[in-house]
């Protein structure tokens, strides 16, 4: 097995070793992962921070030895704090990063891929916050534009909205709505919910196929068409704007205390 980094902006992740093929995931700058297989222009890849697998091309990231990739897995994880920023190597090339890249090996400014160093003078997120700070982190990302497997601020999706915004304050979550369902204790009913806890909700089939942020007076934040604020009840999210129920209610679950 061999290992990779990331080291450009925002990567598409996709279901098949294809330019066509259906984009579910991003790949952040900074992330490193395992290389499941690897062909002339594709790589199947398992992402270190969720074990989130598809396709990426070859020559959008950078490999690295296993060292650096345990080294990866075992420090504490830095993460860049402003919306949009930008890191310069050491010939002054700038490369944008969005709110959440990984900020490998980060000590004094500096970051590091491999024989590269880069300046990163931005805000940086390496704490685990108190349960206050999810909503807050939450509405940065206000009005962004939906996109299917999306985890930016140019565009996210539900469960990459969720996932990012508690990263930011110090807590892992898994990668799909479904997924994240499993974690956390259930909560009863809406009366029990505080800001920051999770709303899931299921389609037709009783499948699981979005969530969104809990906040105070029977408030939700999520990614639907946007990132945007309704009404949540006990029926399920309430649009304020076509004044529609959208999703069903399944279950509402809390992560952090």
């Amino acid at each position: 097995m061999s290992f990779g980094i990331c080291n450009l902006s925002i990567v598409p992740l996709r279901l098949e070793p294809s330019d066509a093929s259906e984009m579910v995931n991003q790949v952040i700058f900074g992330e490193h992962f395992d290389v499941l297989e690897k062909s002339k222009k594709w790589s199947k890849i398992r992402l270190a921070f969720d074990s989130y697998e598809g396709y990426i091309d070859n020559k959008q990231y950078e490999e690295i030895s296993e060292e650096i990739h345990t080294l990866l897995s075992k420090e504490k994880k830095h993460y860049a704090g402003e919306l949009i920023d930008f890191i310069t190597d050491n010939n002054s090339n700038l490369t944008t990063i969005p709110m959440g890249a990984r900020l490998p090996l980060f000590k004094n400014n500096k970051i590091n891929i491999n024989n590269t160093s880069f300046l990163y003078e931005g805000k940086v997120c390496n704490s685990k916050l108190a349960k206050s700070a999810i909503i807050e982190t939450a509405f940065l990302f206000l009005n962004v534009p939906y996109l299917w497997g999306g985890k930016s601020p140019f565009g996210i999706d539900c469960s990459g909205f969720t996932q990012t915004v508690y990263k930011l304050c110090g807590h892992n979550l898994l990668r799909d709505a479904k997924q994240q369902a499993t974690q956390g204790e259930v909560l009863s009913f809406i009366e029990e919910s505080e800001p920051g806890d999770l709303a899931f909700f299921d389609n037709e089939e009783g499948v699981i196929t979005h969530v969104g942020i809990i906040m105070n007076d029977y408030n939700i934040i999520h990614a639907h068409g946007k990132v945007r604020v309704d009404k949540l009840d006990h029926s399920g999210i309430y649009n304020v704007d076509t004044q529609q129920h959208t999703h069903k209610l399944r279950v509402i679950k809390r992560l952090v205390d």
